[in-house]
């Protein structure tokens, strides 16, 4: 099962979260179950349960949102070692610089000891084409390698 946890509370920020749900759904994967959780209502069972992960977040104030720092906060812990080596990979969108971010987003998942199997989308503005098209990619990819 891929676990999908967000905060995605703009226009902007659905879009990506559609499009990589659309990547995780795609067809050819014969079937992988995508659980999509709001950040705040995730919890350690769905962490525990899942064999990969996707993490949605803004660029808010140089860091993560409130959201998936609380996410991060309550299943830290209780996941640190029971999920070590599960792929992942993340989204972060900003409206001036997404590096804070990115670097509390490298932190946090080089603790828990997951492995990233895509590489992360980072950036500003509004989502364009190719921006969905790698969401949807990243997407599918993490699904994949959660297959096996």
């Amino acid at each position: 099962m891929l676990l999908i946890v967000h905060h995605s509370p703009t226009p902007n920020l659905r879009s990506i979260l559609d499009a990589v749900v659309r990547g995780a759904n795609h067809e050819d994967l014969g079937g992988v179950e995508v659980r999509v959780r709001e950040a705040l209502s995730a919890t350690i069972d769905d962490v525990l349960e899942a064999d990969g992960y996707v993490i949605g977040t803004s660029a808010n104030i140089g860091y993560i949102s409130g959201a998936v720092k609380h996410f991060f906060d309550v299943t830290f812990d209780a996941a640190s070692q029971a999920t070590q080596r599960r792929p992942f990979s993340y989204w972060v969108h900003g409206r001036s610089d997404t590096s804070g971010a990115e670097r509390a987003m490298e932190s946090i998942t080089t603790g828990l000891g997951w492995t990233k199997v895509a590489e992360p989308l980072c950036f500003l503005g509004t989502p364009d084409e190719q921006h969905l098209a790698r969401a949807h990619d990243l997407g599918a990819t993490v699904a994949a390698t959660s297959m096996g």
